[in-house]
């Protein structure tokens, strides 16, 4: 979260104040690492991340590189993290991106349990961008079952 400082100029000099924290929501480009860093997050089970990649189209990832990345995720199915991550190098560079750096693009490569829940956030948001032609994606269970 960010604070936020506010300078209030009167007449008699310069006041300093503090605002309410606010939160800065995360752009597109950080929206997408965030995604990959929790599909290949040891912290999140091989199912949940098929799971996850079945929601997500790879068209959700605006740049080539991630969009890449994504689909070698998408196609490794039910792999440990470790398997993934082993993998995925090998296969990005294979597909034309020569200078890729997996250590790179997961900084910081280990995610907190804490750092998870926002991690989860991003990819929701992505997932809202990227389902936003599909008003079913995001309808309430009751609505679905009707």
């Amino acid at each position: 979260m960010l604070g936020k400082h506010v300078e209030v100029r009167d007449f008699s000099g310069t006041l300093d104040m503090k605002t309410k924290p606010i939160t800065k929501s995360p752009n597109r480009e950080q929206m997408e690492r965030n995604t990959l860093r929790l599909l290949c997050s040891v912290l999140v089970k091989p199912g949940t991340r098929l799971e996850i990649c079945r929601l997500l189209h790879s068209n959700d990832f605006l740049d080539p590189l991630r969009r890449a990345v994504f689909e070698e995720v998408q196609a490794a199915g039910v792999i440990s993290s470790k398997q993934l991550r082993a993998s995925l190098p090998v296969q990005v560079i294979s597909r034309g991106f020569a200078d890729f750096d997996l250590d790179k693009l997961l900084a910081p490569k280990l995610a907190s349990e804490a750092e998870i829940e926002q991690l989860f956030e991003s990819t929701l948001h992505l997932l809202k961008l990227g389902g936003a032609d599909d008003p079913a994606l995001f309808a309430p269970e009751t609505d679905a079952q009707d």
